[in-house]
């Protein structure tokens, strides 16, 4: 199939680009720019735009059967109300300049996967959240939802559209592991705040392997869950990466009050959480290469 990615070249698009061009895939990879040197499988191609700008960009669009929309700035940073409205903007803008382009689809069956988030639960404590439970009302969820209204606008045009609630993404070259390694193996690991909130994690395989899995159903519209059917609390995290790494934990937790003071409003996110669970994938026999943390870890981390 020609599938057409926006932030293909991001720690986890680079690593779906590839792995769909793997699989016999043709990948255009939109970038706002073309960096000298960036690395580009077999089988991709880079388009160079603005996906938050409309754009000769948009004819290329409709040429594919796929839309991957995983475009988006980063959320871990100090949120001012500058930063709040690109967080916002480069998500709904691009989303919206995507879905444009698609009214000229002309009648060809089209597939839009679009990335969204867990943030969209808001903050449940220890509840279970299945896909079919409702959005929250903090910064972040309220972002996760207007991101899906937006992607499921499609629909008015036939494109079948599946809503991606990705969870915390392990890898080994982006995301949250490689920042927590260094401090680790520094014997500085520790929990934040209670340690008691819950992470719903993947391991990045499992993350692109849902993608191939979702491509070949025809079941899967609307919001599917991406994230192991193991969440952890945060202190198990800390305890299990402590023991990969053969470093012990031993230092009390951040306290709450320090991380809102270093991290602002951004801290509600690292001393809050969710606890999500991928029904629709077990409901549909997707099986999990990495649904437990210790292995996960220990795949990523192997010398």
């Amino acid at each position: 199939m020609n599938v057409f990615l926006t932030g293909g070249t991001g720690f986890i698009g680079s690593f779906l680009a590839k792995k769909l061009t793997e699989k016999g895939h043709k990948v255009t990879i939109l970038t706002r720019k073309i960096k000298k040197g960036l690395a580009l499988p077999e089988g991709a191609s880079f388009l160079e735009a603005d996906p938050r700008k409309p754009g000769t960009w948009q004819r290329e669009v409709v040429k594919n059967e796929v839309i991957i929309n995983l475009a988006g700035e980063s959320i871990f940073t100090l949120w001012t109300r500058k930063k709040k409205k690109e967080i916002f903007n480069s998500r709904i803008l691009t989303t919206r300049n995507i879905v444009e382009a698609l009214k000229n689809r002309k009648g060809k069956a089209t597939y839009l996967l679009s990335a969204s988030a867990v943030g969209y639960y808001g903050f449940h404590g220890d509840g279970a959240l299945a896909e079919n439970d409702q959005a929250g009302n903090d910064f972040l969820a309220r972002v996760a939802s207007a991101w899906e209204l937006e992607a499921l606008k499609a629909k008015d045009y036939g494109v079948r559209v599946t809503l991606c609630r990705i969870g915390m993404v392990l890898g080994k070259h982006g995301g949250a592991l490689p920042k927590m390694v260094p401090i680790f193996k520094c014997y500085l690991g520790t929990p934040l705040g209670s340690g008691k909130q819950w992470i719903s994690w993947i391991h990045e395989e499992d993350l692109s392997n849902i993608i191939l899995f979702i491509l070949k159903q025809k079941s899967f519209e609307g919001p599917v869950n991406f994230t192991s059917p193991n969440p952890i609390r945060n202190e198990q995290l800390t305890k299990v990466l402590g023991e990969v790494l053969q470093k012990p934990t031993f230092l009390p937790p951040i306290p709450k009050f320090t991380l809102k003071i270093l991290l602002g409003e951004l801290a509600d996110v690292l001393i809050n959480g969710q606890r999500v669970i991928p029904k629709r994938l077990l409901d549909n026999g997707f099986q999990f290469k990495f649904p437990f943390i210790k292995e996960a870890l220990e795949s990523l981390l192997q010398t």
